[in-house]
């Protein structure tokens, strides 16, 4: 009874973890796909399941003499998202998922948040086919749609929040922050260096192999077509009326 009447007093309890449903169902699934391809697949069959959920540009060449090599690529620019090279290619993925689709998912909810992150994997696999054919190169990992809600996020994460007075009590309400003009973005003195040094650094990645003498496994490709489709896309995702 004492115990009872101690937890009433101490109040309702934050949730250990402080992720929206969205971001922790996404990065579950991803660590889950992992897990099982980890503990339930040998080589070959890992190798089967990149050759069918993977996203491999190759296809669109080799397809001409074969059509059925086309098939694949009508989920593959999404489904390559899910898979990852290894459990630190992963944890990358998982934490930049959980900063930056943290306030995506809490401005744009659940749904939004998956549709953009979805759009901007398969624009970033875009820029991958674009620059790496007629090479055979494969595409997987999240970091496309990740790099989409990164571009979005920065459209508000980098605005003052607006506050408005009540018209009847005067009393300030909290609006949100609104999205930025791609003028306001460079202007900003925090959002335009991120975004400045976010592009350079990833436009400098096909460069590496000439500094450190091997070759890279960043698609930086699927970075910079996912952020700009995302920098470009979110204010489709505005309630009429803005914020």
């Amino acid at each position: 009874m004492q115990k009872n009447q101690q937890n009433q007093d101490e109040g309702p309890r934050e949730p250990a973890i402080l992720l929206p449903p969205v971001i922790l169902g996404l990065i579950g699934l991803m660590a889950a796909i992992h897990l099982a391809r980890t503990l339930a697949l040998n080589e070959q069959g890992n190798f089967e399941l990149e050759l069918w959920f993977a996203f491999i540009p190759y296809r669109i060449l080799a397809g001409q003499g074969s059509p059925d090599l086309w098939i694949p690529l009508a989920w593959t620019p999404f489904t390559h998202a899910l898979l990852h090279a290894g459990w630190e290619h992963l944890g990358f993925n998982s934490v930049w998922l959980a900063v930056f689709g943290t306030p995506m998912a809490q401005r744009y909810g659940g749904w939004k948040t998956v549709l953009l992150f979805l759009v901007s994997a398969a624009a970033g696999a875009a820029v991958f086919a674009a620059t790496v054919l007629p090479s055979n190169q494969w595409l997987i990992g999240a970091s496309g749609g990740v790099s989409g809600l990164t571009g979005a996020v920065c459209r508000f994460m980098f605005q003052p929040v607006v506050v408005a007075g009540d018209p009847k009590t005067g009393e300030g309400v909290v609006l949100g922050r609104r999205l930025a003009s791609y003028a306001e973005l460079v202007r900003d003195r925090r959002a335009g260096p991120f975004i400045g040094i976010w592009l350079i650094l990833n436009a400098a990645v096909p460069f590496l192999p000439l500094l450190i003498g091997q070759s890279v496994g960043i698609a930086w490709q699927a970075h910079l077509g996912g952020f700009i489709t995302g920098l470009v896309l979110v204010p489709l995702l505005e309630q009429r009326g803005g914020r």
